[in-house]
């Protein structure tokens, strides 16, 4: 059975078995209170008439059976008990129901009431058993009589059982309301548990909790107009840096914050030190939308080494051009020498070959990571086909790369040259578009200095940049600077943008060494 019906079933037995059980102890009690309200009925009665001053006038008559009778037979008949009997200290019958037992024993207990007690017992007497009280009847602080009341139990069965029918309607009634209180939380619990059995639902839960701690992917699952997380898996949790225990919106980085309840497609977002692919989809059920499920694949690694491939891609473009333009050369050296200009062809050659030549030669003496260095000589290429001059002065001066690693630094000097190289070639102003790049490293702080005649960056639009959490873009372009900024920070340095002989953005990182 699903665990909707098992738990009906189960409400329903422990509602049946509660009814009933209320229902016997509501008959004892029911019963209890009315032999409590028939013995302070008839001591009333008793006492009562043993205190009237007609009862022991009566009793010292020469014949108490003629006043008393019909007196009591009036008083019984007005308060619905089953005999009221006046007798004289021996036991002698006075009045009864029966007049034919007028004048015989009377059958039952007087010793207390002989010794001055009024009380009540429960005695089979002459009309069966019944709930009697006996009082004393004084005169002259002599007792002269006693006055007995009662009611039957058959008559108190009667008033019971005349009663006992609302009493059972009222049970009857208070089960059919559990039970259709009941059915309805079975549908309510049908639905929640999709009319799932326990073994089923404890299956679901094993290989939900299964597939959560084991997917590669982080996954995190926001309900419907919550800021609080459903689901947040052990990946999520790791690559967001999360803590144990609830996930609100606001613990998530700022661009992942700012996330609409819509879909998203293979955007590319920055945390402190990683970079994200983000999908999220709308989750509906029954036509009703429910919440969202995000997914997080890390890229950081994929994204350092495409920086890495973009600057070798580089590198090999600069080598293939220089290669072509190099036998361009020895074709125009070749023609000179077959035209007879031998001197001329020497001159030619010896140029363009020192030009080239000193570039490499100063690029791989200066600075001591091939990568960095295979970078910049891809860069002065890159730039020199976008029409920009990009120079690498003559101070740049890197020994090793210092805290840095070699990703690093090509992520750090590659993406401020190629905004540069933007900014300066798209900003250029009849004048030939420049670029200037300075990495030094000084032993106390490695600087790294890229100049343009770009139009600058104000430090609020610098600031907004490095904050930018996420990009579209397919070649992931935009994320330059953030990706700079999670270099910066890794390392504790710092960067600055201001217009001095050009737009500068310059960058500090402390080596923990001493100048």
């Amino acid at each position: 059975m699903s665990l909707a019906r098992q738990v009906l079933v189960l409400q329903l037995l422990v509602l049946a078995a509660v009814v009933l059980a209320g229902s016997v102890l509501t008959v004892f009690d029911e019963r209890r209170d009315a032999d409590a309200a028939t013995r302070r009925e008839v001591v009333a009665i008793a006492e009562s008439l043993a205190a009237a001053d007609s009862t022991a006038a009566a009793l010292r008559s020469p014949d108490p059976s003629a006043a008393l009778q019909p007196q009591t037979e009036r008083i019984r008949a007005a308060t619905g008990t089953d005999f009221i009997v006046v007798m004289s200290p021996d036991r002698t019958r006075y009045t009864h129901t029966d007049p034919e037992l007028i004048g015989q024993q009377f059958t039952g207990t007087i010793e207390r009431a002989l010794a001055g007690e009024t009380f009540t017992e429960t005695y089979a007497g002459s009309l069966g058993p019944s709930i009697r009280s006996v009082a004393p009847v004084y005169s002259d602080g002599r007792i002269i009589g006693l006055v007995s009341a009662g009611v039957t139990r058959e008559r108190i069965s009667d008033q019971f059982m005349r009663g006992l029918p609302l009493l059972l309607a009222v049970a009857a009634g208070a089960l059919a309301l559990a039970a259709l209180g009941s059915a309805l939380l079975s549908v309510r619990l049908r639905r929640q548990t999709l009319g799932l059995a326990p073994t089923e639902l404890r299956t679901l839960y094993q290989h939900h909790d299964a597939v959560l701690h084991s997917i590669g992917e982080g996954l995190l699952v926001f309900g419907t107009g919550s800021d609080t997380a459903e689901v947040v898996n052990d990946e999520a949790r790791r690559l967001l840096a999360l803590p144990d225990g609830p996930v609100t919106r606001a613990q998530l980085p700022p661009s992942l914050r700012s996330i609409g309840p819509g879909t998203v497609k293979d955007e590319v977002h920055l945390t402190g030190d990683r970079v994200l692919v983000v999908n999220q989809d709308p989750v509906s059920f029954e036509g009703r939308e429910i919440g969202t499920v995000t997914t997080l694949r890390d890229h950081t690694e994929l994204q350092s080494i495409t920086g890495e491939l973009d600057s070798m891609r580089l590198f090999t473009e600069s080598l293939r051009a220089q290669s072509h333009e190099s036998a361009n050369r020895l074709h125009t050296v070749v023609t000179m020498v077959e035209l007879g200009r031998t001197e001329d062809a020497v001159a030619f050659a010896t140029a363009e070959l020192e030009l080239s030549q000193q570039l490499i030669d100063r690029l791989t003496t200066a600075i001591g990571e091939p990568a960095l260095a295979a970078l910049l000589l891809g860069k002065v290429n890159q730039a020199a086909e976008r029409g920009v001059d990009l120079t690498v002065t003559e101070d740049t001066a890197l020994p090793a790369a210092g805290p840095l690693s070699a990703r690093e630094l090509v992520t750090l000097v590659g993406n401020l040259v190629d905004n540069a190289i933007d900014a300066a070639g798209t900003h250029a102003d009849g004048e030939r578009p420049w670029v200037e790049v300075t990495v030094r490293s000084d032993g106390a702080e490695l600087s790294v200095r890229v100049a343009d005649s770009g139009p600058g960056m104000s430090p609020e639009a610098l600031d907004k940049a490095t904050a930018k959490g996420y990009s579209t873009k397919s070649d992931h372009r935009g994320l330059g600077l953030a990706l700079v900024m999670q270099v910066i920070a890794r390392h504790g340095g710092t960067i600055t943008a201001e217009m001095t002989y050009g737009s500068v953005v310059l960058v500090r990182i402390p080596t923990g060494g001493t100048e």
